[in-house]
């Protein structure tokens, strides 16, 4: 047992008690993550989707999937970029940068867009750890270009499947051509590329007063505020906050 300073035997109570709930938060998600790693062999990917990126010297290329795979590095982690937003997207545009020379309806969505700020920094230690890190978008190369350089995105490998089906087959697109966020994971072996896991919750019921939160997990925003007394506000990300913006 820890004590702080000036806290009252009643606070340590209860801190007490909230430690065994987060011990068994604890206990739980190594077993849903144990639970992940043993699911039996996913699908075959039928065919070496061709995606817009860039290559080695920055210029742009065809890049297959199989491609998206270093050497020696067999599990591909995959964001599906909501670029273009959903339909009914009321959030406001980016107002600077190149990113604002889009139409509103063209621009991309400010959630994916704050979750990839977070993911960016990490993606160095991924790439060091033996994973692969990239991110799909439908809108044009030259846009997701443009909006990792508005964002000071250093890492992540950017590719757009505007010319393929890829998104749609892996329900990252609804019927209607609107995007669907969601992390997928793809893994290498003998027999070719599988599917491995992709973020279900979103597709999944909800519960009276959840949020979906499908990555909830690797949310490094939405953590945080849930340390503090206020909580997750009623709030929704944005692409700049006036002057304050950091980016």
């Amino acid at each position: 047992m820890i004590t702080f300073p000036n806290e009252s035997a009643k606070y340590r109570t209860a801190r007490e008690k909230l430690l065994k709930k987060e011990i068994e938060l604890r206990r739980a998600m190594e077993e849903v993550a144990e639970a992940r790693r043993a699911l039996p062999p996913g699908g075959l990917v039928r065919q070496d989707y061709e995606f817009d990126g860039l290559d080695g010297d920055g210029r742009p290329a065809k890049i297959k999937l199989s491609e998206l795979f270093a050497p020696g590095k067999d599990s591909l982690i995959l964001y599906h970029l909501m670029f273009p937003r959903h339909p009914q997207e009321k959030r406001e545009v980016a107002t600077s940068g190149g990113t604002a020379k889009l139409a509103r309806q063209d621009q991309p969505c400010p959630s994916c867009t704050a979750l990839l700020d977070q993911f960016d920094g990490a993606v160095g230690h991924l790439q060091a750890a033996g994973f692969n890190f990239a991110v799909v978008g439908k809108t044009a190369l030259e846009n997701l270009v443009t909006l990792g350089l508005d964002r000071g995105w250093h890492n992540m490998r950017l590719v757009s499947s505007a010319s393929n089906s890829f998104k749609r087959d892996y329900n990252a697109e609804a019927a209607d051509g609107s995007q669907i966020p969601l992390l997928s994971v793809f893994h290498r072996d003998g027999e070719g590329i599988r599917h491995f896991w992709s973020s279900e919750l979103d597709f999944a019921p909800t519960e009276p007063g959840q949020d979906p939160r499908s990555l909830g997990t690797c949310e490094t925003l939405w953590n945080l505020m849930d340390f503090t007394p206020e909580g997750r506000p009623n709030w929704n990300e944005q692409l700049q906050y006036g002057e304050a913006c950091c980016h």
